[in-house]
């Protein structure tokens, strides 16, 4: 969804272009998020002007756009202490335009303006009274009503609002989940950042080192009931003279420097840690209700409400994330670049938690609930999209190693279902980004009705990774491509090694369990084999696949999720239709679709249903199809067979779609490549989808 970039630096002297190019820089990191349009705020030549920026398109349209006023704007002048912000929005109110993209603001003099992440779903109500307020909108947007909200409240408090009074008065008015950032000329150098269900982190970058890990959350007066006011000496408060604002022991004691002075310090604000990884690894994530302010270098983290049993700290974290992660390297997509990581990735899932000499596994995030998780009840798996696929891979390992009833559930029709959950219920929630707006609110469901819940993510600090009782990181790497791929295997594994950990305590699986161990073992070598093909595969998507309309791609038992992941990733970033279908199903409909002219991929792997499937192939040869065969190396039966074939090595059969999803990826990727789309950010889709 919409990405969001701030930079607040105080002490450190900065122009003009290097502010402006710090967030361009990182809205380029956030690109893969999804987006349609572009733009920014940075203070201007006096401090009641705010200079926007905005276009429609890529962020290198807002780079050009700003190149092009370089000539009319001071890109030299210096700023000792200033704030900018910015935005990629990805239409949900108002198509992409001009006076639909954000920064929005709440007059023609900018008097406030406002990035957003989210969707206020009572923006029309809002609307209608600031109409009848007097106010005129510009846009067709939700989050023009916030900027117009603040600049009505801050009227109606004639002004003796402090700023993060006034952003509690507005998101006391606000329904639907948002991540927000506010800046005003009444405030100069000032901003205030709050989220509720999309995600938002600061980053902080110094010269020394903070004095604790820490911020702690102020609980005091509601400041919105009470203007704010100067405080005397008297009233345990540090000055360090009079040019300096009066403060709380207990306020921001990370930022102050040995005498008391607030330290140079820079602040950087985004929606995901890719976008400011270049510039610090020190970092806190918000939490929902957090209305954080930065203000003469410090750092204020207020609540919306007090009391509500929420931690009254929050840590400051340092990334393990590195910079060439986040960059494409030699290849010419970040897609690409992800799938080609596949063999490194799946090692980093299990380092640490395989052995692979005595066949154990230890995941030490389930270690403190797994007598718990063994007793219960039945295990549900809540995701979407690609996160499904890989639960609904390994639902049958599952209940294989530990006889314990598995569902797997997509969030959005689990929630519209109001799915009854128990007590003795274990969720398991799977997530890449750990910020999946229906995830989410699934996992509150289950929360509030007592069910042990667990989190599989790939990202450290997720609201997924904080809400839930316990539970694994994937540890796969930044994945930047809108297509899940890297990500999909490494969840495969993690709960692979889940469904081994629960099944320890049946010594009759002990020989199953050793022998899918030495599977994993294997697996890097597998999919380098596999990757070797690339050319090949390349030249099957142009000849065969390239220009065709449709595709069906059937297995099943183990495969079954194969053929739904490889579908989703043909159809969203090459755009061609592809169905998965379920090879056991072909009679009850899909076989009508079958003639010469309708391209089809079959996953006939050798497991327990070979068999059958070999009997879907002849079904399917018997109505003039040409298959595509997706089999093991060496199989025979298929190597004489008059069709085009795909090979993959063997291995145990709960890990084959593995391997099997491979192929599917890379054909996936060469079809959108000839297809001349953008690989990367599929058109309408977001990687992280943190609304409903």
């Amino acid at each position: 969804m919409c990405g969001i970039v701030a930079y607040a630096n105080f002490l450190v002297e900065k122009d003009r272009a290097f502010i402006l190019n710090t967030l361009v820089n990182g809205l380029k990191r956030l690109e893969y998020r999804g987006y349609d349009s572009a733009g920014l705020a940075v203070d201007g030549d006096s401090p009641e002007e705010v200079l926007i920026f905005k276009q429609v398109g890529k962020v290198a349209n807002l780079r050009a756009l700003i190149d092009a006023s370089a000539e009319s704007i001071d890109m030299s002048k210096t700023f000792i202490s200033h704030t900018g912000m910015a935005h990629t929005r990805w239409a949900t109110h108002g198509q992409p335009s001009n006076r639909n993209c954000h920064p929005h603001r709440s007059d023609e003099t900018n008097e406030f303006t406002v990035v957003h992440n989210g969707i206020v779903t009572n923006y029309k109500e809002l609307r209608t009274v600031l109409e009848k307020k007097g106010f005129v909108f510009e846009s067709d947007t939700d989050t023009e009503c916030v900027a117009k909200l603040a600049k009505y409240l801050y009227d109606q408090g004639k002004g003796r609002l402090s700023f993060t009074a006034l952003v509690k008065a507005v998101i006391k008015e606000l329904e639907g989940a948002f991540a927000l950032i506010f800046k005003s000329t009444q405030y100069p150098n000032e901003v205030v950042a709050t989220r509720r269900g999309s995600p938002l982190l600061i980053g902080v970058k110094t010269d020394k080192k903070l004095k604790v890990d820490f911020v702690d959350v102020e609980f005091g007066s509601d400041p919105v009931s009470e203007p704010a006011t100067e405080l005397n000496d008297e009233e345990s408060y540090l000055a360090a003279d009079k040019t300096h604002p009066k403060m709380r022991r207990t306020q921001s004691r990370a930022f102050l420097s040995d005498d008391g002075q607030p330290q140079p310090i820079e602040y950087f604000l985004a929606s995901d840690a890719s976008a400011i990884i270049e510039h610090t690894k020190r970092v806190l994530y918000l939490e929902d209700d957090d209305i954080a302010h930065i203000s003469e270098g410090e750092l204020h983290i207020h609540r919306l409400r007090r009391d509500d049993g929420v931690s009254a700290q929050r840590s400051i974290m340092t990334l393990e994330m590195e910079l060439a992660q986040v960059m494409k390297g030699q290849f010419k997509h970040y897609m690409q670049k992800e799938i080609f990581e596949q063999p490194e990735s799946v090692v980093n899932t299990m380092r640490g938690r395989v052995n692979f000499n005595n066949h154990s596994i230890t995941l030490g995030g389930l270690k403190a609930y797994l007598s718990t998780i063994r007793r219960c009840r039945r295990i549900v798996f809540v995701a979407c999209g690609t996160s499904y696929h890989s639960a609904l891979a390994t639902r049958a390992i599952f209940e294989e190693l530990t006889e314990i009833p598995v569902s797997v559930e997509l969030a959005s029709d689990f929630l519209d279902r109001r799915c009854p959950i128990f007590r003795d219920d274990v969720c398991v929630f799977v997530s890449q980004s750990g910020e999946t707006a229906d995830t989410i609110l699934a996992l509150r469901y289950c929360l509030e009705r007592g069910a042990l819940c667990l989190g599989v993510t790939n990202t450290v600090g997720s609201s997924i990774s904080r809400e839930t009782h316990c539970g694994v990181h994937i540890n796969a790497g930044p994945e930047i491509g809108v297509a899940s791929t890297k990500a999909y295997t490494s969840q495969y594994i993690a709960l692979v090694m889940m469904a081994i950990q629960l099944g320890e305590d049946r010594v009759s699986m002990t020989a199953r369990r050793a022998e899918i161990i030495d599977g994993l073992h294997e697996l890097p070598r597998h999919i380098k084999e596999i990757l070797a093909t690339d050319a090949e595969l390349r030249q099957l998507a142009q000849d065969v696949l390239f220009q065709e309309k449709s595709l069906l791609i059937m297995g099943r038992g183990y495969q079954n999720a194969t053929c739904l992941e490889g579908a989703l990733k043909i159809k969203e970033v090459s755009y061609m239709h592809s169905e998965g279908i379920l090879a056991g199903e072909l009679k009850h409909g899909p076989l009508a679709l079958i003639d010469e002219n309708m391209p089809v991929i079959l996953i006939m792997t050798r497991d327990s249903l070979y068999p059958k499937v070999q009997s879907a192939y002849e079904q399917v040869t018997a109505r003039k199809g040409k298959p595509i065969i997706i089999a093991n190396t060496g199989d025979e039966n298929v190597a004489s067979n008059d069709c085009h074939k795909i090979w993959v090595p063997q291995t145990v059969d709960c890990l084959q779609g593995l391997l099997t999803i491979i192929p599917l990826q890379l054909l996936s990727y060469h079809l959108a490549v000839l297809a001349g789309v953008d690989v990367d950010c599929p058109r309408n889709l977001a990687k992280s989808v943190t609304v409903e």
